[in-house]
C-alpha cells in the first residue's frame, strides 16, 4: 500500500475564440504544438497535454505529486500557460462541463485511429461528447485494493457531482439541470456508476471478455465515473464537471484523495455495499445532476432524505483526519464554501437571469455567462 497516496489532476477545457468566446471548431496550426513544447520547456508548468475527441477540447494533467500545494500550483500554471499560448493564436480556454452555446454542427473529430473508431461505433452519440470533466487519480498499487475501493466509494460519488456542477446550458438552452454533462455522457455505453465487482479478477474477466469480443480495444473505453486506470496504478475519479474556479478543483481533489485514504484505512466501512446501495447511489446521482447542492439524497441507513449540504458536511467530518494527515485539510474545507455559496452552475444561472432581465436578450445573456466563464477560468 502506498503511504503517500500520490495523486494527479487532469482538467478538460473548451478552446474558444478569445473575442467571441465561441468554441473553436478548427484550431490554428501550431497551437497544440507550441503548448506541448512549452510544457516541456522552462515555463514553470509541470504537466502534459492530451488530445480529446473534438478539436475544440484540450486536456492538461499535472505530474504525480504528494503535496497538495505543489499540485495546485502546477495546475494554476497549466491554466495560465494554456491561456498565454492561446492568446498568441487569438484563443482562450473555458472550464465548464458544457459550453453554453456550442453545437456539434460540422465540427471534425480529432484525427486518430482510436477516435476514428469511436466515432464510427457510437455514431450520433459521439457527437454529443461536447463535454469537459475533471479527473483525479490517486495511487493504489494493489489491483484488488483499487477494485475494492471503487466498489465501496460508490455511495459517495453523488457528493462529488453535486459539488462540481458547471453545465446548466446545452446548445444555448437551459437544461433544467445544474449538471447536464453526465446526462449527455450517460447515453454512451460503459458509463455511469461502476459495476459492483467483488475483486480485481472479476473486473479483469469483464474487460477481457469485451476486448476478446472486439467491443473495445482496452479498458480505456470503460468510461465509468470512477475506474481503475489502464496506464497507471491509480483509481481515477471521473464524475465531476470541469470546475470553472481553480479552488473548487483543488477542494474536490483533496476530498477524493482523503476519502480514498479513509477507505483504505477502514476496510470494513461500506464492506457490505451491494446492488441496493448502487441503486440508491444512482438515484442520488440523478438528484445531484438535477439540483446540485440544493437538493437532497436518499440516506439508506436512516431511511429518509437528507439535504446535500448535510451529506457533504458528514463526508467532510468523516475524512477530515485523513485530509489533515495528507496536509490538505485547508484545501478540503473549501467544499463547505461551495456547499454554502454555490457552484459554477449556480453563478451561471444567476448571471444569465440578471442579464436577460436587464437586456431582454437571451443571446446577450448567454454572452455574459461565457465571458464570466472565460475570465474566471484564468483568474
Amino acid at each position: 500500500m502506498s503511504q503517500h497516496y500520490r495523486f494527479g489532476i487532469e482538467e478538460e477545457f473548451f478552446v474558444i475564440d478569445a473575442a467571441s468566446k465561441s468554441a473553436q471548431k478548427r484550431l490554428p496550426a501550431g497551437f497544440r504544438q507550441e503548448l506541448e513544447e512549452r510544457l516541456t520547456g522552462d515555463d514553470g508548468a509541470r504537466g502534459r497535454l492530451a488530445g480529446e475527441v473534438l478539436p475544440w477540447q484540450i486536456e492538461v494533467g499535472t505530474a504525480p505529486g504528494m503535496s497538495m500545494q505543489e499540485v495546485a500550483e502546477d495546475l494554476r500554471n497549466l491554466r495560465q500557460l494554456a491561456g498565454a499560448v492561446g492568446e498568441q493564436h487569438g484563443l482562450s480556454i473555458l472550464a465548464a462541463g458544457t459550453h453554453p452555446t456550442a453545437t456539434f454542427d460540422s465540427a471534425r473529430d480529432t484525427r486518430s485511429t482510436r477516435y476514428d473508431g469511436m466515432m464510427t461505433d457510437l455514431q450520433m452519440l459521439a457527437e454529443r461528447s461536447m463535454v469537459c470533466g475533471l479527473h483525479v487519480q490517486v495511487e493504489l498499487p494493489d489491483p484488488d485494493q483499487r477494485v475494492d475501493v471503487m466498489r465501496r466509494i460508490v455511495p459517495y460519488i453523488p457528493h462529488f457531482i453535486a459539488l462540481s456542477t458547471s453545465s446548466p446550458f446545452w446548445a444555448s438552452k437551459q437544461t433544467g439541470l445544474l449538471g447536464y454533462r453526465l446526462a449527455a455522457g450517460d447515453e454512451l455505453p460503459r458509463t455511469g456508476l461502476p459495476e459492483m465487482f467483488e475483486n480485481n479478477a472479476a473486473y479483469e474477466r469483464y474487460v477481457d471478455a469485451l476486448v476478446a469480443a472486439r467491443m473495445m480495444s482496452d479498458s480505456n473505453s470503460v468510461w465509468w465515473v470512477v475506474r481503475p486506470s489502464r496506464t497507471a496504478p491509480t483509481l481515477e475519479l471521473r464524475a465531476p464537471d470541469s470546475c470553472t474556479r481553480l479552488e473548487d478543483t483543488i477542494a474536490i481533489a483533496a476530498l477524493y484523495r482523503a476519502l480514498v485514504r479513509f477507505l483504505v484505512r477502514n476496510p470494513h466501512h461500506n464492506r457490505e455495499v451491494g446492488t441496493v446501495d448502487r441503486a440508491i447511489a444512482d438515484e442520488n446521482k440523478w438528484r445531484a445532476q438535477r439540483y446540485g447542492i440544493h437538493g437532497s439524497f436518499v440516506d439508506l441507513t436512516q431511511r429518509r432524505a437528507i439535504s446535500v449540504r448535510d451529506a457533504v458536511e458528514g463526508l467532510v467530518n468523516l475524512v477530515a483526519e485523513d485530509a489533515d494527515a495528507l496536509g490538505s485539510l485547508k484545501e478540503l474545507l473549501h467544499v463547505r464554501t461551495i456547499a454554502e455559496q454555490g457552484t459554477s452552475a449556480d453563478i451561471q444561472l444567476a448571471m444569465f437571469e440578471e442579464a436577460r432581465h436587464r437586456t431582454g436578450n437571451k443571446r446577450d445573456a448567454l454572452g455574459t455567462v461565457t465571458s464570466w466563464l472565460a475570465h474566471t477560468t484564468l483568474q
